[in-house]
């Protein structure tokens, strides 16, 4: 048996023009985190937080946050895109062609549509990514475009290894 390092995301030189990424987890958004978010925010809207008002609108039922759908999106691409990041630069482009309720699950992906290498700062490189988040029913419910300064190979803070320690064999059961 052989140990396996985690995936620590890409760096600057990963990334090619025309690659899509398929963002691994998935996320069902909830009342919780609506009115949570919503709040914190100090976004008095109360269709994002008011069942009884939120009912009396056409959608009939709370809309999630739109920042929140953003920022849960984007959240989803940090391990294909921006692990290795040293700034984000612009989110640009924003759409929400169709409403988020809570209960719906939303995915993403992204394009690489660009990259770049920094002017000023030889360690980094830009990388320019299209993304889309979808609900449950493959309906997009946002898109973006975004920019993020990454580390190239060697340059970024290095991760620190967790102690190398003996695999504890497991009990015998007993069928």
């Amino acid at each position: 048996m052989s140990t396996k390092p985690g995936w620590t995301g890409r760096y600057f030189e990963d990334f090619e023009v025309g690659d899509v990424y398929e963002h691994v987890l998935g996320r069902t958004v909830t009342t919780t985190d609506n009115s949570w978010f919503t709040l914190l925010t100090q976004n008095t809207a109360p269709i994002h937080f008011d069942h009884d008002y939120a009912s009396r609108t056409t959608f009939g039922r709370p809309l999630m946050n739109s920042a929140f759908t953003l920022a849960l999106v984007t959240g989803q691409t940090v391990s294909d895109i921006s692990q290795n990041v040293f700034a984000n630069l612009a989110w640009d482009k924003i759409t929400l062609p169709l409403p988020v309720f809570e209960g719906d699950t939303l995915h993403s992906r992204s394009k690489v549509l660009g990259k770049k290498e920094s002017k000023s700062r030889p360690e980094l490189g830009i990388v320019h990514v299209y993304t889309e988040g979808f609900n449950q029913h493959g309906e997009v419910v946002i898109t973006f475009e975004r920019k993020v300064m990454v580390y190239r190979h060697g340059h970024g803070p290095r991760f620190t290894a967790p102690p190398t320690l003996p695999i504890t064999p497991l009990p015998e059961v007993q069928p």
